[in-house]
């Protein structure tokens, strides 16, 4: 293929590498499937071939040396695991594209530790194809312009020294050029942008890459704990066992921040530097995590609450003074950044686990809408499981 698309395995988000990891030590013989949803009304039918071959020029790809030592000099990655990431490629083979009921349908299956690198690239993808039908002429110039109005209108005294903003918008961008272009402006922006969830850029730019877990890593546990009730301790704990010293920002809204707290106990949230939302009002969650920390004699302030669901700058903004010298928070935004041209709307697609081992799983989170499950059973049985109530 000619145009690829994507042509750096490290052209991903940060966590998929970091759960990688974990799968590779200590589920390296678990399979899943993962589905894509269009949650946007949009036919996505005409980029089937296009995705097909985007798929075949993925498989082609290797880490390269220099991508290795650069992974290597980030001191998170053990040795076996850099090794295994050496011979490592995607195969095309695990996925399937089709259509179904009148809509792109792409389904992925295999072994958890190879299927886990297909999510981020999978939907740039797609939204880079949509995007060059649908906004022909437009690109890098018009995603700057947009961003230069953004920033001359943010508030002079809206910012101190401990705004932690950081780029999300790998999976939903624009293009590759956009995303690179707004980073790279960001860096040298007023409030500087403190890192990118993108390793390849982070490499590019000389910017921290920042992530920890996805949801899918919740997901699992919900097959591999003895009990569903059990599985976002076990989830927790394995993490830990990883990560004893590092990336310990938890997401929160597998099940939702009720539940997820009830399993937090004294220990877990001691151990883990902080929260991470991702649904729901953000005031109200912050508001829970800050109680939850008091009630276990911990000051929050000790702690870290990362906003990254569907965020602008003026959101960013506003929740960042409300919880101003009560908790450090740091503010990751993506399609509001990478995506936010004049005139272009945006494509709301995700990819999901939705089996492990061969049977179901499910992330219900703190907004309705953005529950995802294919098995009503499993899904009355979690709910149960963590008492909740319809």
């Amino acid at each position: 293929m000619h145009n690829p698309i994507i042509t750096s395995l490290l052209d991903t988000d940060a966590y998929k590498l970091n759960m990688q990891q974990a799968v590779f030590h200590h589920y390296r013989d678990v399979h899943v499937t993962a589905d894509f949803y269009c949650r946007s009304d949009e036919n996505l039918t005409p980029l089937k071939d296009a995705v097909i071959a985007q798929v075949n020029a993925l498989g082609l790809l290797r880490f390269t040396e220099q991508e290795l030592n650069y992974l290597a000099s980030l001191e998170l990655y053990q040795a076996d695991f850099l090794s295994y990431l050496k011979y490592f490629q995607l195969r095309p083979e695990q996925v399937t594209v089709t259509i179904e009921e009148g809509q792109l349908a792409i389904h992925i299956a295999g072994p958890w530790c190879e299927v886990i690198l297909w999510e981020v690239p999978l939907l740039a993808i797609i939204c880079e194809l949509r995007n060059r039908i649908c906004y022909p002429t437009y690109g890098v110039e018009h995603a700057l312009a947009r961003l230069e109005e953004k920033l001359n209108h943010l508030p002079e005294d809206g910012f101190a020294d401990d705004f932690q903003l950081v780029d999300f918008g790998t999976r939903r961008r624009f293009s590759r050029d956009v995303h690179y272009a707004i980073v790279k402006r960001l860096k040298a922006a007023y409030p500087p942008l403190k890192g990118t969830s993108n390793v390849w850029l982070a490499k590019e730019l000389g910017l921290p890459p920042v992530g920890t877990q996805a949801h899918e890593w919740f997901q699992a546990h919900q097959q591999l704990a003895g009990a569903l009730a059990d599985s976002q301790q076990l989830a927790l704990r394995v993490w830990l066992k990883e990560y004893p010293n590092s990336l310990g920002i938890a997401l929160t809204d597998c099940i939702n921040m009720d539940a997820f707290l009830r399993d937090f106990d004294s220990e877990l949230s001691q151990a883990f530097t902080g929260l991470r939302h991702d649904s729901g009002d953000p005031i109200a969650w912050g508001e829970k995590a800050i109680a939850h920390y008091q009630h276990h004699d911990i000051d929050p302030d000790t702690k870290t609450l990362v906003f990254s669901d569907s965020l602008t700058l003026a959101k960013a903004i506003h929740i960042y003074r409300h919880f101003s010298g009560r908790v450090q928070t740091s503010f990751g935004i993506g399609t509001q950044l990478t995506c936010d041209l004049p005139d272009v709307k945006t494509l709301n697609v995700v990819i999901k686990l939705t089996s492990c081992q061969g049977k179901p799983v499910a992330k219900i989170s703190d907004e309705p809408n953005k529950a995802i499950c294919k098995d009503e059973a499993h899904l009355s049985a979690l709910k149960a499981a963590f008492r909740l109530i319809d």
